[in-house]
């Protein structure tokens, strides 16, 4: 009897070159706690397979255990994508289907993460009162209080720290006595790139919009704290505020400098890169959730216009040179695909079959990217394995976006 095997998919192809760990003895450095570039985001790949039957716990065992081979930190400055609340992300996402795997892990790590929360919250409200300026590392996803709050949000929601923490966010969108937002931090965005005295970086990876999601997302789930609309209002006003609208459609600046805020006009001439961490796409998809939770739907028209719009202009998607979930094609489709099942009309939809083939055309690249989840094969191969699919991830393995 001769039987046939089923073609195997970009998934498959990109997962194959990821399924044996392969550690470093010398490397003491805890880079395999880190969703983002270590064996915790890879292990999320073979979780997401074998949940969907793509793959095997054969396979997603073995990476479970390298991540968490050397221990897990639970030192002061762990976050949603390094160490305590990462690995525990990863276990939650193992038992997405009911099963109790890792179960005694997964509480531990749970008090955990509510002892670092509070902790996050106690250090953000003493900085406040010294009336300093806040930094990433207090308040945005992939090191703050944003990303460890989505993930009490989706396994403690009844946590009272949870509701500390949504609080501590409400306060942030509040304006400075100097009239800069209250999320103004007193650094460069990145060490390439100098705005002195500080920025308001309106980003969903380290600025506004991730606030504004992870409070959206909250809402949409009933988990609400005082001033919790007005802040989504706030926030919602200040990006009207700095929204531009062109031949290129409508776009936000990445952030904005004491002198652009000074005379109301941004530097940034027009659309960069149409990227999940700071372009249209994210910021778009942070309106919507908002929107939809606010049941405000001429927002979410508007979110959901400047994002087809945006999928729409060739000239923006020129700009996407790599297929990673931060900054490329996967993390472009996967938002897309989010959205429009969100969506009010079809016109993000029609959009994600060319993206779909825009993640296997720039496969043919990737030979020598990285293996990670946020900027390598992992999250690539997530993101096809949506595609293929067609359906919600089961693990809920894109959570740590904030796009759903």
């Amino acid at each position: 009897m001769t039987t046939t095997r089923e073609p195997q998919t970009l998934s498959d192809q990109l997962a194959a070159r990821l399924a044996v760990p392969v550690t470093d003895p010398d490397d003491h450095s805890g880079r395999e706690q880190s969703l983002a570039e270590g064996a915790a985001g890879i292990a999320l790949l073979h979780i997401e397979r074998a949940l969907a039957g793509a793959g095997s716990w054969a396979t997603a065992h073995p990476w479970v255990t390298a991540a968490t081979s050397r221990g897990v930190s639970i030192a002061a400055d762990t976050n949603l994508y390094l160490g305590a609340p990462a690995i525990s992300f990863l276990l939650h996402a193992a038992q997405a289907d009911g099963r109790h795997r890792y179960q005694d892990a997964v509480a531990t790590l749970e008090a955990r993460v509510r002892t670092l929360a509070q902790h996050r919250v106690e250090t953000a409200a003493a900085r406040a009162s010294r009336g300093e300026a806040p930094n990433f590392s207090e308040y945005d996803l992939f090191t703050g209080l944003t990303g460890i709050g989505r993930l009490l949000l989706q396994h403690n929601p009844g946590a009272d720290v949870l509701e500390q923490v949504l609080n501590h966010l409400v306060r942030l969108t509040e304006p400075r006595p100097d009239q800069l937002p209250g999320w103004w931090v007193g650094h460069d965005p990145d060490t390439t790139i100098a705005t002195p005295g500080g920025h308001a970086n309106l980003g969903l990876a380290h600025g506004i919009c991730g606030v504004l999601a992870f409070l959206g997302t909250a809402l949409r789930r009933g988990v609400t704290v005082e001033g919790h609309a007005e802040a989504i209002a706030r926030i919602c006003a200040h990006l009207d505020t700095w929204r531009h609208d062109d031949d290129s459609g409508p776009w936000w600046p990445e952030w904005l400098t004491h002198d652009e805020i000074r005379t109301g006009r941004a530097h940034q001439r027009g659309p960069l890169r149409p990227s999940w961490c700071y372009g249209t796409p994210g910021i778009a998809r942070a309106q919507q959730i908002a929107a939809i939770a606010a049941g405000d739907t001429a927002r979410q028209r508007l979110a959901e216009d400047a994002l087809a719009v945006c999928l729409a202009d060739s000239g923006q998607l020129a700009h996407v040179t790599d297929t990673s979930l931060c900054h490329g094609w996967a993390g472009l489709y996967q938002t897309a695909w989010r959205a429009a099942q969100d969506a009010l009309s079809a016109d993000i939809s029609q959009h994600l079959p060319r993206l779909a083939a825009s993640l296997s055309h720039a496969t043919s690249n990737t030979s020598e990217q990285a293996a990670g989840f946020l900027t390598g094969t992992a999250g690539l191969a997530l993101a096809a394995h949506t595609a293929t699919h067609d359906t919600p991830p089961i693990s809920g393995w894109d959570a740590c976006l904030l796009i759903t």
